[in-house]
């Protein structure tokens, strides 16, 4: 990897779902140069994986200020996370509650080694700003989503490589309705269309059949919060139940 030269890039986490598709808009338009990451991590809805090039395109040529900003993207083979893990994201079991509390779709120490990875990443390319679709509106507990969890990691990865990272979570305070609303209000109904058809949510991996706020099972947690934020974004409403 090289350096961009870039003083005002960002490196977006981006997993093909909806939740980094609006994190990706929201990057690109803020930042000069925005490059894109992703991981393989042996996760059940890998399908995820597959949409993530379908929406770059479709973004790229549906906004074309956007299209001359997006850079490369790249993807990190984290198979070793999933060899550690033995959680619903990762296994064919059924999701529940575990013991801990905790739903069983909680991938131990996850966002932790996607934000090391993502910033080694970023000093090589001259990227300063790290962005992650973490959120503790609508979210099962995940204590890696959390926002003093992500400070705390700035301040670690900073100290850690004598940088200067920003850690952005544009979506840390938004349930899903307005992670929808934010959408329309970056790119209008075209992008809330673009995320509806192209990205990919459900954890269960299924994707044969379109719903009004896109594919899925529609009865996994990840399914059901969806649909909720989409009727309630439909609606004008606020959602803010966890999964």
């Amino acid at each position: 990897m090289t350096r961009t030269g870039g003083k005002n890039g960002a490196l977006v986490l981006f997993s093909g779902g909806q939740d980094s598709a609006t994190c990706l808009a929201w990057a690109l338009d803020r930042y000069d140069t925005v490059e894109t990451l992703g991981f393989d991590y042996g996760q059940r809805h890998r399908v995820e994986l597959e949409c993530r090039e379908g929406f770059r395109s479709a973004v790229a040529h549906a906004f074309p200020d956007w299209g001359k900003r997006l850079g490369d993207d790249h993807m990190v083979d984290l198979s070793v996370l999933g060899a550690i893990s033995d959680t619903a994201m990762t296994r064919e079991i059924q999701i529940e509650t575990a013991a801990s509390g905790l739903p069983n779709t909680f991938v131990p120490g996850r966002n932790l080694m996607f934000m090391t990875i993502a910033a080694a990443i970023a000093y090589r390319r001259g990227l300063k700003v790290l962005v992650g679709g973490m959120c503790e509106t609508d979210f099962s507990g995940y204590p890696d989503c959390r926002d003093d969890t992500i400070k705390a990691l700035q301040v670690a990865l900073n100290l850690g490589m004598d940088s200067r990272f920003v850690l952005e979570t544009p979506l840390m305070w938004l349930d899903k309705a307005d992670t929808w609303r934010l959408a329309q209000q970056l790119g209008g109904d075209e992008l809330v269309e673009l995320v509806r058809v192209e990205t990919h949510t459900c954890y269960v991996g299924e994707r044969s059949e379109l719903h009004p706020w896109g594919f899925g099972c529609g009865e996994c947690p990840a399914c059901r919060l969806r649909r909720r934020g989409y009727d309630a974004f439909l609606a004008g409403e606020q959602v803010s139940e966890p999964v």
